[in-house]
């Protein structure tokens, strides 16, 4: 048996479905994005857990909870789990960002590895910090089922590190709607994909409302 390492994103919130930059805001699942914990906690609670990981935001704890509160898994909370900070973007919409910082976004759009947002930070700050949680896993755990509850730019981020893509391109190349699901197998040859942005652990009613992810 090898490790593998399960990635979620948080459920469904208010940013989620205004399109507005979230990143460091420390905003609460709504109750569709708690029936998405809840939806997930039921279908993979017959796994068998090693470690339940999880980025120290509300969404993120709310996303976990369900499946810790079922199995008695405790949660272990990581700062390198966060989501991007957007620093001036955050709250505000693509196109308030455009207009108000025309010329930074565009570099962003180009670039968000070696860019960042006006006072935020850069895709390859988010690959730092994530990696450092990936390998304390790696050193912990030989074998086993790993659940890693993120954001959507930072589980992206970590889905190109471990696959060889390059980070500046993380926008361009991954999808990932709110509760999605990857799965990724540590395999003697390197990091193997198994499942990527899978949502069928949904109900049909939520699914339905995220079928394409938008690129925020």
């Amino acid at each position: 048996m090898s490790l593998k390492l399960y990635f979620l994103r948080h459920g469904e919130t208010t940013s989620s479905q205004t399109g507005t930059y979230c990143g460091r805001l420390d905003i609460e699942l709504t109750p569709s994005g708690l029936q998405m914990a809840e939806d997930f906690a039921q279908t993979y609670k017959t796994v068998q857990w090693k470690a339940v990981y999880s980025s120290p935001l509300k969404r993120a704890i709310a996303t976990a909870k369900p499946l810790c509160d079922r199995l008695n898994l405790p949660m272990e909370l990581r700062h390198g789990l966060k989501e991007i900070y957007y620093g001036d973007w955050e709250g505000k919409t693509p196109e308030e960002v455009n207009r108000e910082f025309h010329d930074d976004y565009v570099r962003w759009l180009a670039d968000p590895g070696w860019n960042s947002p006006n006072g935020g930070e850069k895709g390859i700050d988010i690959a730092r910090r994530s990696s450092e949680v990936l390998e304390e896993i790696e050193h912990k755990y030989d074998t086993g089922n790993i659940l890693v509850v993120s954001h959507k730019a930072t589980t992206r981020i970590m889905l190109c590190s471990l696959l060889g893509i390059d980070v500046g391109r993380y926008r361009d190349r991954i999808g990932m709607a709110v509760a999605a699901l990857s799965i990724v197998e540590m395999a003697d040859h390197g990091p193997l994909v198994h499942v990527m942005g899978d949502r069928s652990h949904l109900r049909t009613e939520l699914r339905k409302r995220y079928a394409i992810s938008v690129n925020y």
